[in-house]
């Protein structure tokens, strides 16, 4: 895969490997008025002089069409290392794999991996850092592993007395707020912090948020300083111009996210190991329940082993449900899971992780341990969000003290 522009890759990778596969529409998000943090340099790049400047990045790390890396270097900043999550610096990671050290050869710099041996940086690797730079676009869902590393990097900054700058970035959901909220009983590193599963944040917010509820180790605060959006608020539409990651490369399957990541917590196939993840449901056992198909094969960069490799799954084609309704409604969708639950022929199976090393934790997906019983016994929709709805009102009411925007 390319280093930066991934998504351009799958466009070939499809027409060679997949001649039937249907091909997304690229990310070509250009937006007049809004100015991400990273693009006001003038805000930042005059604080950076001088100083020893570690990055944590992936492609979407990027003044306009360059990645922040190479703009910064070539502005004259010293950038010691960099460090990488999930997918790595440059995007060349699939999802889930384990990510070594490495130089990268663009540039000759250090690449720590957050994402293999170790999940944040150590006291030895700040030593030589005098500012960590933390510019990585997130999509605005609890269980999006960013955000989590976000975390990661506040408290070593924290633990190590060292200044985090944060450019921020639009929440192509920021207008979303909605799910259950955390039990912390289930925290996991697909859940960190007490908020919903559509909080309804950009990255600045949250690390707010995470700084004023005191939920780093021992109520620890790290100094932070943000570089805001500008021209942004939570009801704008924002189609992101670079792929947040491999298997979120079309503005359809960004919205859509929030309402089917839960399914992998189930045996449905959420299209990982097609050219349209996020974008599309099924499983082999709904034959003869729904007419619509797709078969997941195995795609480097994207998903080498996708739940039902090689098998033709059934199920729901949404590559063209209509956004606005979610938008209108201001809720994630969980009436395509109780729906397909209801439809699956062996229901004992739906949830049942032992089946297969690609499903995730229901419970933890969901944060709650109510879910998959109030699903599973029939509970109508309206009464499952009724249960979410103390901790909602909660959080809506914490989360507006930290807003920087409307």
């Amino acid at each position: 895969m390319m280093k930066l522009l991934f998504f351009n890759l799958f466009l070939v990778a499809a027409c060679i490997s997949c001649a039937t596969a249907r091909i997304p529409e690229p990310l070509t998000g250009r937006h007049t008025g809004i100015k991400t943090g990273a693009d006001q340099t003038e805000s930042y790049v005059p604080y950076l002089a001088g100083k020893r400047v570690a990055v944590l990045a992936n492609p979407t790390t990027r003044i306009g069409d360059k990645h922040l890396v190479d703009s910064l270097l070539a502005r004259g900043i010293k950038i010691v290392k960099v460090f990488g999550p999930e997918h790595g610096f440059r995007g060349d990671a699939d999802a889930g794999a384990s990510v070594n050290d490495a130089i990268d050869t663009k540039t000759g710099i250090p690449v720590i991996s957050l994402y293999g041996k170790k999940s944040k940086p150590s006291k030895e690797d700040l030593a030589d850092v005098d500012i960590m730079i933390f510019d990585v676009q997130d999509v605005g869902t609890r269980f999006y592993t960013y955000i989590n590393v976000m975390g990661r990097i506040m408290e070593a900054c924290a633990e190590n007395n060292k200044e985090l700058l944060i450019l921020d970035r639009p929440n192509p959901n920021g207008y979303l707020v909605d799910g259950p909220v955390l039990d912390m009983r289930l925290k996991s590193g697909i859940g960190a912090y007490p908020i919903p599963i559509a909080h309804g944040l950009t990255i600045g917010e949250l690390a707010q948020m995470i700084n004023g509820e005191g939920w780093l180790p021992g109520k620890m605060k790290a100094r932070i300083k943000i570089i805001p959006v500008a021209h942004y608020t939570h009801d704008e539409p924002y189609t992101l111009p670079v792929a947040p990651s491999p298997n979120l490369n079309t503005r359809q399957s960004i919205l859509l996210y929030p309402s089917l990541c839960l399914f992998e917590g189930t045996i449905i196939s959420q299209g990982r190991g097609t050219y349209y993840p996020f974008t599309v449901l099924g499983a082999p056992a709904l034959k003869g329940r729904y007419d619509f198909s797709f078969t997941p094969v195995g795609i480097k960069g994207m998903s080498a082993t996708p739940l039902h490799k090689d098998q033709t799954c059934y199920g729901l084609d949404l590559r063209k449900y209509d956004m606005s309704e979610l938008i209108r409604k201001r809720q994630i969708n969980i009436s395509w899971l109780i729906d397909l639950y209801k439809a699956y022929p062996d229901r004992s199976k739906f949830f049942d992780r032992t089946q297969s090393n690609q499903m995730g934790d229901i419970d933890k997906l969901a944060g709650v341990y109510d879910f998959k019983k109030q699903v599973m016994e029939g509970k109508p929709e309206a009464e499952i969000r009724k249960s979410w709805e103390p901790g909602l009102a909660a959080y809506r009411k914490m989360r507006k003290q930290y807003l920087l925007y409307p």
